[in-house]
């Protein structure tokens, strides 16, 4: 019995002794968040209409943790008839999530279209609304103090496991005049489409046809007609959505 005693008095020096010595640089190694980063196309497509075609595209990428991420965001569509971006943001944002199902984000957001530049301030809100719809709400302050808001929406409808059916929602709203940009105060412009795509690779790949409908109204609508541009469009597309 005194040597059980003896043992098991060792045995417990031994595991005290591990637990003392384990290296500042393991525990440190178990505390540290893990980094990780990925890349996604949402759209890259190429739009047929009665004007000008376009390529358009639509992706962001981030690297980060679960908590803090640092994300890239590009949108922006090229006039394939005489070349030359119709529309071209940039956003640069840190990402926090404040609950199970949305991030706070904020940054910076530059616009550089066939008119002046842009620089705005941006802070919203990113994640999964009611019934798993992809929401994006994002108020926006621009060099000039103009403010301006953006609400997208998004949803995935599963047809089978490899089809979707993708709706999608844009609405602009702006709470001052920026003439000079051709946005006039209130509801400036609206967009929706559809597309049905085909999971290629995983979710990795996927090839979709679809239809995108965008509108100007109001003050916004009559600058547009003002300077000879259009204030409705429809177009037909074919595209592919990335992931890495």
């Amino acid at each position: 019995m005194q040597g059980l005693a003896i043992a098991r008095r060792g045995l417990a020096a031994a595991v005290l002794l591990a637990c003392l010595t384990l290296s500042p640089a393991a525990r440190a190694a178990e505390q540290a968040p893990l980094i990780v980063h990925s890349a996604t196309f949402e759209r890259l497509e190429y739009r047929l209409g009665d004007g000008s075609d376009l390529v358009a595209w639509q992706g962001d990428g981030w690297v980060g943790s679960d908590e803090w991420k640092l994300r890239l965001h590009s949108e922006g569509e090229w006039a394939v008839e005489g070349g030359g971006f119709e529309t071209l943001e940039n956003q640069l944002l840190v990402q926090h999530p404040v609950s199970d199902f949305f991030d706070l984000k904020a940054g910076l957001r530059y616009d550089a279209p066939a008119g002046p530049n842009r620089l705005y301030g941006v802070v919203g809100l990113q994640g999964l609304g009611r019934q798993w719809i992809e929401t994006d709400a994002e108020l926006f302050v621009s060099q000039t103090g103009a403010p301006s808001a953006r609400l997208d929406l998004d949803y995935e409808l599963l047809v089978t496991n490899r089809i979707i059916l993708r709706p999608s929602a844009e609405i602009n709203v702006a709470f001052a005049d920026d003439r000079e940009i051709a946005v006039g105060s209130g509801l400036s412009t609206t967009e929706l489409g559809a597309r049905l795509s085909y999971d290629l690779v995983y979710r990795n790949i996927a090839p979709y046809l679809g239809v995108h409908w965008e509108r100007a109204y109001g003050e916004t609508a009559d600058l547009r007609r003002g300077e000879g541009e259009a204030t409705d469009s429809l177009y037909a597309l074919l595209g592919v959505r990335l992931m890495y």
